[in-house]
């Protein structure tokens, strides 16, 4: 009899039993890397349709960061750019919870992290993209309209009242001015310096081209971006993090609340695992010429 019990295989102890029942992320000896997608415009895009903020995806961050057992933290980041100061805002956040947490920062591109949503994607300790992805964009833009001529032919008196002397700076109805002109740009020129600081010192030692190369705003596919130190290689999420950690590895995506639960308890985080699109003027028809002058404002200091 003593024989044959010793022949049987163990029974699994309860702990294990109940492990069985455990989401993977709560399993012993399971690896465990919470995601947190960054998805569209950086900043105000129109006044009814906010773009990625620091305040909409703060909260993602912090729970991504106090995951239980994570051995890093995957960013997922698909954006064109926006407010250069809301980009530097979730770099920082990203940077500071990394570093209290003593977590790595695994960045994976889509299509496309250019300008304030490259500058985000250097937060990453390590950038992975995909060949066809588009990084870079280092650079600042500003633009708008001249609706001068426009508003003669329609038989339209542009008045305006300021105390200032540069209060209208860049007004669309009124000639352009060269002094407002120099003055923005040396603004963007200030901007920009403190992108390619912020560039420099997350991507140091590992880029490998000249400044006059880098910086200049142009942008470049996967494979070059690679060569040009602006990205550590060519990987897709699942994949990368299977070969790092193993092929148990768990990824519980951390995204903002959603349906009926989320309206009663707020508006859903915007930016946050969503594209923001830009869709024209973004205003009703009686609000068009406010809607004009806002964008003139907006546009003055975007990457």
């Amino acid at each position: 009899m003593s024989e044959q019990i010793s022949d049987r295989a163990p029974r699994p102890g309860l702990l294990e039993r109940i492990q069985g029942f455990l989401p993977a992320r709560l399993r012993r000896g399971v690896a465990v890397v919470p995601v947190v997608r960054l998805s569209g415009v950086i900043g105000a895009v129109t006044p009814l349709r906010p773009g990625m903020s620091l305040a909409g995806v703060a909260k993602l961050l912090e729970r991504a960061f106090g995951t239980r057992n994570a051995k890093a933290v995957a960013l997922v980041i698909n954006s064109p750019g926006g407010s250069p100061v809301q980009s530097r805002q979730i770099y920082l956040r990203i940077r500071q919870l990394a570093a209290e947490k003593k977590l790595p920062v695994l960045v994976f591109v889509e299509d496309v992290a250019a300008s304030g949503g490259y500058m985000i994607a250097c937060a990453g300790d390590e950038i992975y993209c995909d060949p066809s992805s588009i990084l870079g964009s280092i650079g600042v833009v500003g633009g708008g309209f001249g609706f001068e001529e426009a508003i003669k032919k329609i038989g339209v008196e542009r008045r305006l009242y300021t105390a200032g002397t540069h209060k209208a700076t860049l007004d669309p109805f009124l000639p352009e001015n060269a002094d407002d002109v120099a003055r923005l740009k040396a603004i963007q020129r200030e901007i920009h310096t403190i992108f390619i600081a912020l560039v420099k010192q997350s991507r140091a030692g590992r880029l490998k081209g000249t400044d006059d190369l880098l910086f200049t705003g142009e942008y470049w596919a996967g494979e070059t971006s690679v060569g040009l130190g602006l990205a550590d290689g060519i990987g897709d999420i699942r994949s990368t993090l299977r070969a790092r950690y193993g092929e148990k590895v768990s990824t519980p995506v951390i995204a903002p609340a959603s349906g009926m639960l989320s309206g009663l308890l707020g508006r859903r985080a915007p930016g946050a695992g969503s594209m923001a699109l830009l869709d024209g003027i973004g205003a009703l028809p009686d609000d068009l010429i406010s809607a004009l002058e806002t964008r003139a404002i907006w546009a003055k200091f975007g990457f």
